[in-house]
């Protein structure tokens, strides 16, 4: 099976913002999906947000960590949880057991169907901005549940270690 690179798509229509997360979802697009959590707190008329997974082929815990921060972001300021749509068993399941349902409502099917997607340009990143972000990231998740930090704790350990030496060096 070919892995597809990963794209990222949007739509925002009558208050409701669609992120669409299409073939293998990396690291690489973390400043992309960091980007969209930023500015999603602050969009005027917003809502209620979806993501869709259904054409993620992967999505990396990186990835996974900026859906979080779209959560925590979003929170107290929607009537409802961001929705993900997600009808793969194996990305159920992942979404699940890192704790996603205390944050997201967890669907297999939208409620409704949009057509009308942009396809999001990458944001580029240098090394250390990509670095800085996967500890976001992971740090965020970590937050999410025991099962989480005890997952994470030691990468993160070994990434804030690099951090700290690149920066005496």
């Amino acid at each position: 099976m070919k892995v597809h690179e990963g794209r990222l798509k949007a739509a925002f229509e009558a208050g409701v913002f669609v992120l669409k997360l299409c073939g293998d979802v990396r690291l690489t697009l973390c400043a992309t999906l960091d980007l969209q959590a930023q500015q999603l707190a602050d969009t005027p008329g917003l809502k209620a947000v979806m993501i869709d997974l259904r054409e993620a082929s992967n999505v990396d815990s990186t990835a996974l960590g900026f859906l979080a921060k779209v959560a925590m972001a979003l929170r107290g300021k929607l009537e409802q949880a961001p929705t993900i749509v997600a009808d793969n068993p194996d990305v159920k399941r992942m979404l699940e057991v890192m704790g996603f349902g205390a944050f997201f409502t967890l669907l297999e099917r939208p409620i409704a169907e949009v057509d009308d997607f942009e396809e999001l340009p990458e944001v580029p990143a240098d090394e250390e901005g990509l670095r800085e972000r996967i500890l976001e990231a992971h740090r965020i998740l970590m937050r999410m549940n025991e099962h989480n930090h005890e997952q994470f704790q030691p990468l993160v350990e070994m990434l804030e270690a690099q951090n700290d030496a690149s920066h005496k060096a």
